[in-house]
């Protein structure tokens, strides 16, 4: 990935955020057959060093677990805040028309090592902790016991589970810290009143 130097995030805290508030991660394997990839809603433990652990579970019919055997090294991509942004956006454009279009956004790349863990007890566990997760801003958050034990036994045995150890975490935060401060804060008000609340939240604070 390119990585000017004041685009790059190092903040432990900043990585973990992203991975955690978007995490539909893009499973990135490189095989025989070439580069594929898979997307995948992920748990994300951080861990005492800070790297920690994904943990996720595919359709027992996808390929990938058996593609790519425990030991694989991988990369997990996790998108977060983004947006095309217009120069017209900018004040310092309406003076001195040097300007151009851009797209801000906000990425984190994980890489590690993968492990498949075929077996009831993990994949039952990471099912659990992802609906937890998931169900908690309901008014009667869905629970597996909500459904009949038979169906959930079988619909766990048609996935199976992996883990990924991170051992890198890479982060880029493109919100116009090269531009002047009101060029970025217009743009962030503009992203603001047409809905990306989030991306023009982080472009405020990345001065």
């Amino acid at each position: 990935m390119y990585l000017p130097a004041h685009f790059a995030e190092t903040r432990p805290e900043e990585l973990q955020r992203i991975i955690c508030e978007h995490p539909l991660g893009m499973l990135v394997t490189h095989g025989s057959h070439g580069l594929d990839a898979d997307h995948i809603p992920f748990e994300y433990d951080p861990g005492e060093d800070g790297l920690g652990m994904l943990s996720a579970h595919v359709a027992r019919a996808n390929p990938v677990w058996q593609r790519c055997p425990s030991g694989t090294p991988v990369m997990v991509v996790f998108r977060g805040a983004q947006s095309y942004v217009s120069p017209n956006w900018y004040p310092s454009k309406h003076e001195a028309h040097r300007q151009v279009p851009t797209w801000n956004y906000e990425v984190v790349h994980a890489h590690g090592t993968l492990t498949v863990h075929d077996d009831e007890r993990f994949v039952r566990r990471i099912v659990a902790r992802l609906t937890r997760r998931h169900e908690a801003a309901e008014p009667k958050p869905w629970k597996m016991g909500d459904s009949a034990p038979e169906f959930i036994d079988g619909m766990l045995r048609n996935i199976v589970g992996i883990e990924i150890a991170v051992t890198s975490l890479v982060g880029k935060r493109k919100l116009s810290q090269n531009k002047e401060a009101r060029d970025r804060l217009g743009a962030a008000d503009t992203l603001a009143a047409r809905g990306f609340d989030e991306l023009a939240q982080s472009m405020r604070a990345a001065g």
